[in-house]
């Protein structure tokens, strides 16, 4: 209040004053006794205070009688002003008495020097310039304490007055400042429902009763705003404001309660979310990952590895220096052995260019027969490799087995003219299919990438089509592929009824999966009219094959229709096994499962009892038991077959 502030005014004034007086002692030498010593100056202070305590009491008189005539607040502010500035001459006097003062107490001469002079000049303008700060201080104090911020923001506490009359009994203008207050806290807690009714949406909760209370306590508030637009403030209308006071404060209420609710749920909800987030983000970097593995393992069964090329080379070594020691009868008479074309024998055809991978299926068919030297080997390889083949089965003997080695060029009808793939090779095209840098040769695209592997392009792949003709005294031939390993005696393939049959081979198919669709092309038409999409598929790896009834089929011809058909890639994707499927339709017996189990190079969760039961297990797949990709728990089925104990295995660093 006014008369409050008249008080500390009063204090200024006199620390100003002293204030004043050490300015203008500081010239002079007696500036630390100057005022225990001097008389004069005390007893103008004492003068300056009384004069102001009599200022004080009589403003407090007049601002009484204002008081009870005009704004129960606060008076006018000129009035006052005018009022007090009588007080301030008086201050004036005290100023001008000291300073008298000082002139009688020093030599006249040199205290109307000092009047004169530039500090003199300083001194006054000083004592001015605090003059008007004081003005302006109090100016400020009585505007400031009358803004509404004391009163309507601050919680509009009431007074009660001697005459009766209510402290709120406020002019339109502070009403109307009131209620611009209220209007702006109500459109901020608004803003606060809104974001918190927004947060509930994002996580699921839009049947929630959360929801509903966020989105009625909006409306409220919306319909607060409207009211308070259209309501006619006035001076007889504080019973309205208090109104729309209380039923904002009723609303505000209700908002913080539902707000401090909904944070626990929020809470929660929110910990759910990040962690499904998470979950997903681990999800893909788990699939990303994966694709990048399967690329990785994709390049490694391409790969030849250290250890295996130091093998083929050692062994071609040891067949350049020790020449005479590899020449058999065969060499010499060039003609093939009787036991190689005795149709009373079981014959197994081999084809690769494996040199180690070719000796475990060698050795453990050789293992497993109960009487091997009825067993003839035929082991087709590439002219790089067949030295070292041919020294790997000289180096020790396989219990009277008869083993075979030939390279692809001894036989003279596998040409251009007559093979379709040779010609095929030819292409740039197909060329640049598996050596381009195409899209289909992203990381990504991991299906793609499975039949692009030039092995396709070998025709050690495709000699299984031209059994008849490589060997044209046999009745059966039993086709093992490079990646087996036989765990039993095989004779009883060869006492099979094969019903007429080409092939007999295990099938593939359970439910929709390994269905014809899943390799042919079936929105060609050829390929939709000619064969059932749901045939069942079946695998090659294991296959018997009855020559005599291949010779009646004209088997061989076929395939060599189709694949002419497919030189643009449009009834199947590169491989072997699609147009086997094509050539043996409708001519495959199935056999037992138990003959052959495949997925040890991809699948780890096959039944242990299924593996132990088989007669012939299949590496099939990237996870070559050779390479270091290979599956841990089926490794040893195939590790135990290799010969370590030869001195080129540990020359090579090959360890069981």
């Amino acid at each position: 209040m006014l008369p409050r502030e008249v008080f500390r005014i009063s204090d200024i004034v006199s620390k100003l004053l002293i204030g004043w007086i050490l300015f203008r002692k500081s010239f002079s030498c007696e500036l630390k006794m100057m005022i225990t010593r001097d008389p004069l100056i005390q007893a103008a202070l004492v003068r300056s205070k009384l004069l102001l305590f009599c200022a004080q009491n009589q403003l407090c008189a007049k601002l009484e009688s204002s008081w009870a005539l005009t704004d129960p607040i606060y008076p006018c502010l000129n009035s006052d002003l005018i009022a007090f500035i009588p007080y301030w001459t008086a201050i004036a006097f005290s100023f001008s008495e000291i300073l008298v003062c000082e002139m009688a107490r020093s030599r006249r001469r040199v205290a109307l020097s000092f009047l004169f002079s530039f500090k003199g000049l300083a001194s006054t303008i000083a004592v001015v310039g605090c003059f008007f700060f004081t003005c302006s201080f109090l100016l400020n104090v009585h505007i400031g304490s009358s803004s509404p911020t004391d009163h309507e923001v601050l919680g509009l506490k009431q007074y009660e007055r001697n005459d009766g009359r209510h402290p709120l009994s406020l002019t339109s203008n502070a009403l109307k400042a009131q209620l611009k207050e209220t209007v702006r806290s109500v459109v901020e807690y608004q803003g606060l429902v809104l974001m918190h009714g927004s947060i509930a949406r994002k996580l699921k909760l839009e049947n929630s009763k959360l929801v509903r209370n966020f989105a009625e306590i909006s409306i409220n508030f919306t319909d607060l705003i409207k009211k308070a637009s259209h309501c006619d403030v006035s001076d007889s209308n504080t019973a309205l404001v208090h109104r729309f006071l209380k039923e904002k404060k009723e609303k505000v209420k209700f908002a913080k309660q539902l707000i401090s609710k909904s944070k626990g749920s929020f809470d929660s909800q929110l910990k759910i979310q990040k962690l499904k987030d998470k979950i997903f983000g681990l999800e893909e970097q788990m699939t990303k990952m994966k694709t990048k593995g399967e690329f990785a393992k994709s390049i490694a069964a391409k790969a030849i590895p250290r250890n295996l090329h130091c093998l083929a080379l050692r062994l071609m070594q040891e067949r350049i220096e020790n020449p005479i020691r590899y020449i058999n009868k065969q060499t010499k008479s060039r003609q093939p052995l009787q036991e190689f074309e005795d149709p009373n024998l079981y014959h197994y055809a081999i084809f690769s260019d494996n040199v180690l991978a070719a000796s475990v299926v060698v050795n453990s068919v050789v293992q497993n027969a109960k009487e091997p030297w009825k067993h003839v080997l035929h082991i087709v390889t590439e002219r790089t490799t067949l030295a070292a083949m041919k020294v790997m089965f000289k180096l020790k003997d396989h219990n009277g087995t008869h083993i075979e080695v030939k390279a692809v060029e001894d036989y003279k009808f596998l040409n251009s003219s007559y093979v379709p793939v040779l010609r095929q090779q030819e292409s740039a095209e197909l060329l640049g299919y598996y050596y381009g840098h195409g899209l289909e040769n992203s990381t990504t695209d991991s299906s793609n990438l499975k039949f692009r592997n030039p092995k396709y392009l070998s025709i050690l792949n495709h000699l299984r089509f031209y059994l008849p003709e490589m060997y044209p005294k046999l009745h059966k031939i039993l086709f093992l592929d490079d990646d087996v390993v036989v765990q039993k005696d095989l004779t009883g393939l060869w006492e099979f009824d094969m019903d007429g049959k080409v092939n007999g081979a295990v099938e593939t198919c359970f439910g929709s999966f390994h269905r014809y669709d899943k390799y042919l092309k079936f929105d060609h038409p050829l390929i939709k009219e000619t064969f059932d999409p749901k045939a069942c598929a079946w695998a090659y790896g294991m296959n018997i094959f009855d020559l005599d009834a291949w010779r009646r089929d004209n088997c061989t011809e076929k395939y060599h229709y189709w694949q002419e058909l497919n030189g643009n890639r449009t009834l199947w994707r590169l491989g072997t096994l699609p147009p086997g499927l094509i050539t043996f339709y409708s001519t495959t017996k199935p056999l037992d499962k138990s003959w052959h189990v495949l997925g040890l190079g991809y699948n780890p969760g096959l039944s242990e009892e299924k593996i132990q039961n088989a007669a012939v297990i299949h590496y099939n797949g990237d996870s070559k038991p050779w390479l270091a990709t290979a599956i841990p728990r089926y490794q040893p089925l195939w590790t135990k077959y290799v010969d370590y104990d030869l001195e080129f295995f540990r020359a090579c660093n090959f360890a069981p």
